[in-house]
């Protein structure tokens, strides 16, 4: 194994993987399912949807001592949400035991070029979200490399913690090309989370090579 590999061992992958179960149809069965899976393999967190959020912290704390982040998406997948619904949005899956936000951009804005909207939503919700960690999912597979350079600018000067590339309800999810636009353009002022299309322990392992530092799949890597 390369020295690169090495240090990704150091750091584990597991514990950087967002195990996901966004699918509308998903069951309680199915969270409880989705909770034990992660726990069991140590990943980092579950992602859900704003309506499990409840009744996956009560049965993370009462079967799995809490000892498993719970991950929210907010204004899911479209981004098309109005400002004052992602807020309500975000103030309630906070509330009833989220730990972090994964917040889909409006992306019809972003496309007209109304970057300030992009910026003053992301604000008002990371000042929402206070010390919680808040992604923003920019859905690359819609934007070319200008759009994507401008949209990392934006993300870092609102203040978030992470950009993520994809709902993995778009057209494609994440790739190389994509990856390294953003890492080259955010240069650790703020960190990239992965995902859309990853199916493989490989495909996880290369990208956190590449500078990733968190992996959003619904495959049990």
């Amino acid at each position: 194994m390369n020295k690169r590999g090495e240090k990704l061992d150091a750091i584990n992958l597991n514990n950087l993987i967002d195990l996901t179960l966004l699918d509308p149809r998903a069951t309680v069965v199915d969270i409880e399912k989705l909770c034990d899976i992660a726990y069991k393999n140590q990943y980092y967190a579950i992602c859900i949807n704003p309506c499990n959020v409840l009744f996956a912290k009560g049965y993370i704390l009462k079967n799995l001592d809490g000892a498993l982040k719970i991950v929210s998406v907010v204004g899911f997948p479209l981004g098309a949400s109005s400002m004052s619904t992602k807020v309500h949005e975000v103030k309630q899956v906070l509330a009833e035991g989220a730990d972090e936000i994964d917040v889909v951009i409006n992306i019809g804005r972003a496309k007209s070029m109304d970057y300030e909207y992009i910026k003053d939503e992301l604000k008002i919700i990371k000042k929402i979200a206070k010390k919680h960690i808040v992604k923003a999912i920019i859905e690359t597979c819609y934007f070319d490399e200008n759009e994507i350079i401008k949209l990392c600018k934006i993300c870092i000067s609102a203040g978030v913690d992470y950009i993520k590339t994809s709902t993995g309800f778009g057209t494609s999810g994440a790739n190389e090309d994509v990856i390294n636009i953003l890492l080259n353009e955010t240069k650790g002022k703020c960190l990239i989370k992965a995902s859309g299309g990853i199916t493989t322990r490989s495909q996880a392992i290369h990208y956190v090579n590449m500078g990733v530092r968190r992996i959003g799949t619904s495959t049990i890597l």
